[in-house]
């Protein structure tokens, strides 16, 4: 399928082309699959006075019409769904269903905040007084949206935001942000003049964006390193901030399991988007007591997988996203095979001449201060390691700076009795990467701040507004 060459921004309800432009790489083929617009700080100060312009209107406008055009928008994506897995593969890498998934992944958040509203809590309505606590928008939102999964996690962002009643202008990474400016072009009209602009660039936009006086928000997806600056930038006007950063998720593997299925699950969990999750599972640590037919299991799943171009029909895993994370996974079994490591699976496995394709890697048992654990990998390669006690594996499952989701597989009560014992904003039992409607996401320690999804994500997006009223005038 062909796409257009150039794209356009999207500022106060109109396309606006680019002073300069720059070229979006297809990580399987590494060839320009389209040229994306470079936003200069000008447009950006036009777009955020756009968004305070249009702020109060919007404000005003009652809860079910934002709710409603929620729903258009995501009527408009499913309608264009074809279209635009393809675009997001080549840009992206992924497979034509992991795309599809990507994009009904925003469609459903935007169809769950069409049925949700912020809350009115009531404290006190005696005859003497009326204490409420409303929760009110907080005026222009800065979303910023990562490459792994760039629509789910934008509409993370955008629907809540639009529904609570803020303004909104969101950056896509410059790895892939031709999705997000095709879908910005599909819904431009639905919306008041101001109230969604859309601004791609490069490495400068996004300190541009977090500094700037004119937000009132930043909502952050993206490595606890750019978080840290996000954060200092974001600090001079005490901006209100969502950072949802890194991981390095640990999975707890106890006997009493089905062996082949709990492989197959954790295989998936550790490899799905080749590795480019933050809740992908990065270190498993496995009872002695099973690892060998734990691990051969593993092998052999990997064995079966087909590494290959994500358009391709029978592609099981596609190539990482950008030549900068690549060059980085490429470091890193570098390194393990430096220290002699053992390899499960991928070395001297043959890989297409061209594209950023990484084999899927397990190494055997490497030390607890090995890059390969200590490290957010962000790619197909999983560490295995033994143990023998349940406390031995909590301890080294919590020994990380992170902090954001993890898992335990084995009897359900014994299970979830660990789980509760993971230093991390999420845990799944015997089950990876279930998100249920409502279901808050967000990590602890240096895996960010704040929450996305269901109610507790919405009020993320809100600023609370208490009004005390007396009943009779003058009274005490």
């Amino acid at each position: 399928m062909s796409f257009p060459r150039t794209y356009e921004l999207l500022i106060n309800g109109a396309g606006v082309p680019g002073a300069a432009y720059f070229d979006v790489i297809n990580p399987a083929t590494e060839e320009s699959i389209g040229r994306a617009p470079e936003a200069t700080r000008a447009q950006l100060d036009e777009a955020v006075a756009a968004a305070r312009k249009a702020f109060p209107a919007w404000k005003a406008t009652p809860v079910s019409e934002r709710q409603a055009k929620l729903t258009a928008m995501a009527d408009l994506i499913t309608a264009h769904i074809d279209e635009l897995k393809q675009l997001l593969t080549a840009e992206q890498g992924k497979t034509l269903a992991d795309a599809e998934g990507d994009i009904l992944g925003g469609v459903s958040s935007c169809r769950q905040y069409a049925i949700l509203a912020p809350p009115i809590e009531v404290h006190e309505d005696s005859p003497r007084r009326r204490s409420a606590t409303y929760r009110v928008p907080l005026g222009v939102v800065c979303a910023i949206a990562p490459w792994n999964y760039p629509i789910s996690i934008a509409m993370w962002k955008l629907a809540p935001s639009l529904v609570a009643g803020n303004c909104v202008v969101l950056k896509p990474s410059p790895f892939t942000p031709l999705t997000t400016l095709r879908i910005a072009e599909l819904v431009r009209d639905l919306f008041p003049q101001g109230v969604l602009n859309v601004l791609s660039g490069g490495d400068a936009l996004g300190p541009w964006m977090t500094s700037h006086p004119g937000f009132d928000k930043v909502s952050f997806t993206g490595s606890t390193a750019t978080g840290r600056r996000v954060m200092a930038s974001a600090a001079p006007t005490l901006k209100r901030l969502t950072l949802e950063l890194g991981g390095n998720d640990a999975a707890i593997v106890l006997p009493g399991i089905d062996i082949q299925r709990t492989a197959e699950q954790v295989f998936r969990a550790a490899f799905n988007n080749s590795g480019q999750s933050c809740v992908a599972t990065k270190r498993v640590y496995v009872h002695t007591g099973i690892y060998e037919r734990f691990s051969a299991a593993l092998v052999e799943l990997g064995k079966r997988a087909k590494i290959g171009d994500g358009s391709q029909q029978g592609t099981d895993y596609g190539p990482i996203q950008n030549r900068q994370q690549y060059e980085r996974v490429k470091e890193l079994i570098a390194d393990c095979r430096a220290k002699g490591y053992r390899f499960l699976l991928g070395e001297n496995t043959k890989m297409p001449a061209k594209g950023y394709f990484i084999p899927l890697t397990i190494i055997d048992n490497p030390p607890e201060d090995s890059r390969i654990v200590r490290e957010e990998q962000f790619g197909p390669v999983l560490p295995l390691l033994r143990f023998e006690d349940i406390e031995e594996a909590v301890r080294k499952a919590n020994d990380t700076d992170y902090g954001l989701g993890g898992s335990v597989w084995g009897p359900p009560e014994q299970a979830e009795a660990i789980a509760l014992r993971l230093d991390t904003g999420m845990v799944w039992v015997n089950e990876y990467g279930a998100m249920a409607t409502g279901q808050p996401f967000g990590g602890r320690k240096q895996s960010g701040i704040g929450v996305e999804n269901g109610m507790a994500g919405l009020l993320e997006f809100t600023g609370v507004h208490t009004v005390v009223t007396a009943k009779k005038i003058g009274a005490t």
